[in-house]
């Protein structure tokens, strides 16, 4: 069962980011402030439920949340300063678009930049352990699946629809085939078969 809060003296945004391991499009992230006591059935790490469940979760939360936002940063902007950081850059971008300012950050993970005079605490596995990191996982998710979603019917070859640029065997065998497209990422491993650069340009 999710935890509602880690402490009770400070008012606690939970962070959570979609799109990292992704070898194409943007990496979202989302900021969520829960009442104490929110509670939701359903509400869990968002890579435990269906499609179906999260998309019935994310009204709920956003109708309830006491502040709620979401961010991201794009495929070039990845690029531009690795993956990781653009993470935290796009949990910090979350934050920063809150109504309400939060007096401590639960993060999901084991690293994070610090955020300008706000504390942090890194949970590993937050996302299945406390209520506001689930509700992040799960705005960060059905955003960023519905940005890829829209990218699918620009490039349908890839198959983003359903494996929303995640480096599945479809995915990887539709790049082997037509190349990369302006929405991958090139700072990441592209090319399973053979040891001939890629394509830099579109698809």
């Amino acid at each position: 069962m999710l935890q509602p809060y880690f402490q009770t003296t400070l008012t606690e945004a939970g962070c959570d980011e979609a799109g990292r391991g992704c070898l194409a499009g943007p990496v979202f992230a989302a900021a969520v402030i829960l009442p104490h006591d929110f509670y939701h059935p359903l509400l869990n790490d968002s890579k435990q439920l269906s499609e179906k469940d999260r998309y019935t979760l994310r009204p709920i939360i956003e109708q309830q949340a006491i502040a709620w936002a979401v961010a991201s940063l794009d495929h070039e902007q990845i690029d531009a300063i690795n993956i990781l950081k653009a993470s935290f850059k796009c949990m910090h971008l979350a934050v920063e678009q809150l109504l309400t300012k939060p007096g401590l950050l639960l993060i999901d993970g084991n690293r994070f930049t610090p955020y300008p005079f706000i504390p942090h605490q890194c949970i590993v596995g937050g996302d299945g352990k406390y209520a506001s990191i689930a509700a992040a996982s799960v705005l960060a998710k059905t955003y960023r699946d519905d940005f890829m979603n829209g990218l699918h019917d620009q490039f349908p070859q890839y198959g983003w629809r359903k494996n929303k640029g995640y480096a599945t065997k479809d995915h990887r065998q539709a790049l082997n085939l037509h190349g990369p497209c302006t929405y991958h990422r090139r700072s990441f491993r592209l090319d399973y078969t053979t040891t001939e650069p890629l394509p830099k340009d579109g698809c």
